[in-house]
């Protein structure tokens, strides 16, 4: 008997907690469409996106663009390696995965892990859901990877042989692996844990009780972590001031002071090697022939704001379970430099804010 996706039964309910998280959530709603823009104009190819992100008609921003793709560019590379490295007998845990396509992209790649978990917000997976139920392009792989007769299915869950998408609030650790194991989670598994603009909406301690509880299950292990940095300086303070006024609170921003701040989170809590680097370093090590084609597509007037924006984001990623992971995924061998030099102004630090930064009230209302 075939496998179907029977129709979910869709439930709204709202809570103080739920409203407290409506500016966090609808964080997801931003990222989600700038990426689907800069796919519409050839930043990276994604040809399921569409079918869960509607396309703006509002143009963004060159310089937003160009950090888009550097996130993409840095994630991917870093679970690439974790698969290869594994040679894909693992599994991915995406914290707070919103709207993301990779687990399909994986699958044209022939990159799949054993199994590839996502985890948000109820509300969030509800609608994710209902894309998947409808789009035969997203449906259709996890329908063929399906080794059972029945698939398990409803509004805030789904559970396939290799994919299962879980509404859970990553606060609250207990559930979290309740409905993790419910899915067939493996602790004996090498797992790869991403979590992008995530772990800054937490507390410091609800963060770090995750990362604990991270390092601590899994025999070998390895976490990214994609978010803010550098966020002591004016340009920093920007940023904050502009989502607090979306009522949208960076509750962790104080372990985001510095690339050393980061690296210190992660070791704290049980993971045995850490890197970071912020996102401009890592754009000086793209492919110069990749940075050539994204940079003719449209024209960058201000590379001073490009600088600002991505020195304050930073690529973390940790790893536990010996040294052979962790020297696989070293930052050199992740990223290795350009064998051509970027120009001087590209890798200069600023020394003021560009106009459009100090003048503007509205820049950088989302998490890139």
């Amino acid at each position: 008997m075939a496998a179907s996706l029977r129709r979910p039964s869709f439930t709204a309910c709202s809570s103080p907690t739920d409203t407290d998280d409506e500016g966090v959530r609808g964080t997801c709603e931003d990222a989600s469409i700038c990426k689907r823009f800069a796919v519409s104009i050839g930043y990276w190819q994604d040809p399921y996106i569409q079918h869960l992100v509607r396309l703006s008609k509002e143009r963004k921003a060159p310089e937003i663009n160009r950090g888009y793709f550097a996130r993409v560019h840095g994630v991917s590379q870093l679970t690439k390696a974790f698969l290869r490295k594994t040679e894909c007998n693992c599994q991915i845990l995406n914290l707070g995965a919103g709207m993301d396509t990779t687990f399909w992209m994986l699958k044209d790649e022939d990159l799949l892990p054993r199994k590839y978990f996502e985890i948000d917000f109820p509300m969030i997976v509800t609608r994710k859901l209902h894309s998947i139920k409808l789009k035969p392009l997203l449906s259709k792989p996890i329908l063929d990877l399906h080794s059972e007769d029945t698939l398990q299915m409803d509004g805030h869950m789904l559970d396939s042989t290799r994919y299962a998408i879980i509404g859970a609030d990553l606060r609250d650790i207990a559930d979290l692996e309740e409905k993790l194991k419910k899915c067939n989670m493996s602790t004996q598994l090498p797992t790869l844990l991403i979590a992008e603009c995530v772990l800054v909406y937490m507390t410091p301690e609800q963060s770090a009780n995750l990362l604990k509880w991270a390092a601590n299950s899994f025999e070998a292990a390895m976490f990214i972590n994609y978010e803010q940095v550098n966020m002591g300086d004016r340009f920093g303070q920007i940023m904050i001031e502009n989502l607090r006024r979306r009522q949208c609170d960076l509750a962790g921003v104080e372990t985001c002071k510095s690339l050393e701040s980061q690296r210190e989170r992660l070791l704290s809590s049980g993971w045995e090697s850490a890197s970071a680097i912020d996102m401009m370093e890592l754009y000086s090590r793209l492919p110069r022939a990749e940075v050539i084609r994204i940079e003719s597509l449209e024209f960058l007037d201000e590379m001073e704001l490009l600088e600002q924006l991505m020195q304050h984001y930073c690529l973390c990623w940790a790893t536990k379970g010996g040294s052979e992971l962790a020297s696989g995924v070293s930052d050199t061998a992740a990223f290795p430099p350009s064998p051509v030099a970027d120009s001087p102004s590209a890798l200069q630090p600023p020394t003021s804010l560009p106009p459009s930064v100090s003048n503007s009230s509205c820049l950088f209302t989302h998490c890139q």
